[in-house]
């Protein structure tokens, strides 16, 4: 296989019809390493919306258990992903993040911009760091599977298309976006998580890096302090050039899933592999059933099931 002949396979595919099969092979065949990365970055994003921030905070998930929160985020997205909406462990994904989401208090605005920057960010990370950008074919597939997504868990207005979904983003963030004590506290947790992943002398290097990469709307809303130029250029240019190189390689041959990355460390039971049905959280409760939501909060329109 050369290597745009995927590519070629994608566009022969119909984006409404095929739109899993086409997000499939673009994100675990194509770009699985930037499809992470990108995503991760989405991470930030969404904590600084402070009603967002400050609930991942008050829930203490991502600052006091972030690699479990990251493992399992990562994995329930994933399983829908590999085995598709209709399969017995897609479900059970919808099923846990469905649960999730209904203990606590959660506006239907603020799960579709959550919604949005799963869409948006891989392609704007790729426009600027990928081996190729992607077609307007995987744009359209990647609308579809998330509008999909989006049904299954009940979320209401959703974007049409991946214009759509990205003015919804950019709209969103222009109204929200500001500075909150629990999202900046969720953000540094995140950036001690990636710092984590590699040998402690370089953790300085890692956090100063990931930094680099957050745009200045990000910066502003956690108040971090402005990169150094050299920093920046260093960081953003050494990715560009892992994408050039990249280009000249072989195209993958077999899918990679989010099990198989390195960041995801597990927690006991991984080493023997995992149940969908056990991943995420069940607050209040020691089983899958939910009720109420553990946080304080007034009463606000939630989104549903």
């Amino acid at each position: 296989m050369r290597r745009f002949d995927r590519l070629q396979k994608i566009l022969q595919l119909d984006p409404e019809e095929d739109f899993l099969e086409i997000y499939r092979l673009t994100a675990v065949y194509e770009f699985p390493w930037d499809f992470a990365r990108a995503l991760e970055l989405a991470l930030y994003r969404t904590y600084a919306v402070p009603s967002i921030g400050r609930l991942l905070a008050e829930t203490a998930e991502l600052t006091d258990r972030t690699q479990k929160r990251y493992d399992d985020t990562a994995l329930l997205l994933d399983a829908v992903v590999e085995h598709g909406f209709d399969s017995r462990d897609g479900r059970t994904a919808i099923r846990r993040m469905n649960q999730m989401h209904r203990s606590y208090d959660i506006s239907n605005e603020e799960m579709r911009y959550v919604l949005c920057t799963f869409v948006v960010s891989p392609k704007r990370w790729l426009d600027v760091y990928g081996w190729r950008r992607m077609s307007e074919h995987e744009l359209h597939a990647s609308a579809v599977y998330y509008r999909t997504l989006g049904q299954h868990m009940g979320i209401r207005e959703l974007p049409r298309n991946y214009a759509e979904f990205e003015k919804c983003l950019d709209d969103y963030e222009d109204a929200h976006f500001d500075w909150d004590e629990g999202g900046r506290k969720v953000a540094d947790s995140t950036l001690d998580l990636m710092a984590s992943w590699y040998p402690a002398p370089l953790a300085p290097a890692v956090r100063s890096a990931s930094k680099a990469l957050l745009d200045d709307s990000l910066l502003r809303a956690f108040r971090f302090e402005q990169p150094r130029p050299a920093v920046r250029a260093l960081a953003r240019g050494a990715l560009r050039l892992r994408g050039r190189a990249v280009r000249l390689m072989p195209p993958r041959s077999t899918p990679h899933y989010a099990r198989q990355n390195p960041e995801i460390k597990g927690y006991p039971g991984y080493p023997v592999g995992y149940d969908v049905a056990d991943l995420g959280t069940f607050p209040g409760t020691s089983g899958p059933r939910v009720s109420g939501c553990p946080v304080p909060h007034g009463t606000r329109d939630t989104a549903q099931d």
